[in-house]
């Protein structure tokens, strides 16, 4: 048996979805646990490249049981159009589950998204506007529209009736806005309820089934630990858990069933929308790292915020979510940087810290303190074991892994699956 959670252990676009495609190869079931199609994750898989919004990156291997949790918040409009794609480009997805206990984003929740996020103006968030965070308020709220409920057609129009109610109210008198029309959507959307249902299923006890039996699963998350809404930089956060913990609740299993969690950093560090970024670089350097990365968002498109490795938040994922190992991505993108700069610590009105501070106020005064260690220059992409490595890159490495405590086991220097240098078992 061996149960493993996969989490960013940054501000998300860490490359979660190359190492979830990696180690899927050994998987019998991959499970995604949180997050929306706010989230994206690109695969390269036989030199054809994949992006993927809610569907687990297992998909790509036709063998795999692939599971959207109960923590997911489906728009299945968006579900529907990436089974499309997949199916277009010649990939089964016959083995998907979908959770009946997962949330359904509705068109009121893309409206209010937007609506809140324009009147917040210098204070916005940095929201996809694809009705996230409106959708887990309901949730909280205990008004949300399941998948299970989409399957009844008397009990999703009496929720979307009395949701219609409360949302129209504020749409029109609050927002100066038009009311949205009940028809169109409940047609809409038992529309959807007819193709997903036969995929719809209990997926605890698919899953609790899957680990009883001795398979190995694989918990795939979105986004990244600094974007967690309780240990995140808050309220620069998106609206679930995508620490390890998340997948207990957001899969429907229990904290002793997990084996090991593996934490995918980037060799340098990055960030999209708003909110506190010690190490960004508003240089050349951060064009360079912008540029050999691609770093631009895949579900916005949005270019990625650029800034050196930061150990502070390093460790602080790991003490949130009792990391075991280390996925460092993208290392290649560093060659070509004569000196490298790895943030150690940050100073605070002459006060040295060396922990990730609780009050946001003060993390967004913080300066790094920083550490320099040569670059190399050499092409990585090409290298299959760490000691054939340049030994600049080696050196980095390990400096990453003394001030984490954390074992680098696998080091990624390129997108296609062959560009993974592994150095231990992860399952």
């Amino acid at each position: 048996m061996a149960a493993v959670v996969l989490i960013g252990s940054q501000w998300g676009d860490e490359g979660k979805g190359k190492i979830t495609d990696f180690l899927a190869e050994k998987a019998n079931l991959v499970v995604r646990f949180q997050g929306g199609n706010n989230a994206g994750h690109t695969v390269v898989a036989n030199g054809e490249e994949f992006k993927l919004h809610l569907i687990p990156s297992g998909i790509l291997y036709e063998d795999k049981t692939c599971v959207i949790g109960n923590g997911v918040v489906i728009d299945p409009k968006i579900l529907l159009e990436e089974l499309d794609y997949l199916a277009k480009r010649g990939i089964k997805t016959g083995k998907l589950l979908i959770s009946s206990n997962a949330q359904v984003i509705m068109p009121y929740h893309q409206v209010l998204d937007g609506l809140e996020e324009e009147a917040r103006g210098e204070h916005k968030i940095g929201t996809t506007k694809r009705g996230i965070g409106p959708a887990y308020m309901d949730k909280a709220s205990r008004i949300g529209i399941r998948i299970i409920d989409l399957l009844d057609k008397e009990e999703f129009a009496d929720k979307l009736r009395r949701n219609l109610v409360e949302k129209n109210n504020l749409f029109v008198k609050v927002y100066g806005t038009e009311a949205l029309e009940f028809d169109g959507i409940y047609e809409a959307y038992l529309g959807y309820a007819d193709r997903i249902r036969s995929m719809v299923a209990d997926s605890s006890l698919a899953i609790d089934v899957s680990i009883r039996a001795g398979e190995k699963v694989l918990f795939e998350g979105a986004q990244g630990t600094l974007l967690d809404i309780d240990h995140g930089t808050y309220p620069y956060v998106t609206s679930s858990h995508p620490i390890a913990g998340g997948a207990c609740v957001g899969a429907g299993v229990g904290p002793t069933r997990i084996d090991r969690v593996i934490g995918v950093i980037k060799a340098y560090t990055t960030r999209v929308g708003e909110g506190p970024f010690p190490t960004e670089l508003l240089d050349e350097s951060g064009e360079q790292m912008r540029a050999n990365g691609h770093e631009f968002g895949t579900t916005t498109g949005r270019p990625r915020r650029c800034g050196w490795f930061d150990a502070v938040i390093a460790r602080y994922a790991v003490r949130v979510s009792g990391i075991s190992d280390f996925a460092v991505t993208k290392l290649d993108v560093l060659t070509g940087f004569d000196i490298l700069k790895i943030c150690v610590g940050y100073r605070v009105n002459e006060e040295i810290i060396h922990e990730f501070p609780q009050s946001q106020k003060i993390f967004k005064q913080c300066q790094p303190v920083y550490e320099e260690m040569p670059g190399w220059q050499e092409d990585l992409t090409h290298v299959r074991r760490f000691e054939d490595l340049p030994l600049a890159a080696q050196n980095y490495i390990l400096r990453i892994e003394q001030l984490t405590g954390v074992p680098a086991t696998l080091v990624a220097i390129g997108p296609g699956r062959e560009q993974t240098i592994v150095r231990g078992e992860m399952f």
